[in-house]
């Protein structure tokens, strides 16, 4: 599986993104997919997560009530909405794919597919 990750720009706080992954391969239905971000001098951290169907969702604490995770499996998509960005939100952002997981995997090791990243930059 091969994953492109895009969308990421610059944005002033208290705007608005979407990210896209397009993803490859014939099965991605079957997988479970997350969005990560890691800011500078941070580990990578989970952001959302959404299983195979798109019948179930994770948020981080941070960004619940703000961005929104959901997937076209017809497209071989999934998406990230971000609103009320903030300047925290500063980071690289991933989009991952489980092979091994149909439902909800939030932790970094449940994903052995990652795309190359996208920036996205929130000024104050």
């Amino acid at each position: 599986v091969q994953l492109q990750a895009s969308g990421g720009g610059l944005v002033q706080a208290g705007g608005s993104l979407r990210l896209s992954c397009a993803a490859s391969g014939r099965t991605f239905r079957r997988y479970a997919m997350g969005w990560f971000r890691q800011a500078p001098g941070k580990e990578r951290e989970a952001v959302a997560a959404i299983n195979w169907s798109g019948g179930s969702t994770y948020y981080a604490d941070s960004v619940k009530g703000r961005f929104t995770i959901s997937r076209d499996n017809a497209k071989n998509a999934v998406y990230l909405q971000m609103n009320s960005l903030k300047p925290e939100d500063t980071a690289v952002y991933y989009c991952a794919a489980s092979g091994y997981y149909s439902g909800l995997a939030s932790a970094q090791s449940q994903y052995e597919y990652w795309g190359q990243g996208t920036q996205v930059t929130v000024s104050s």
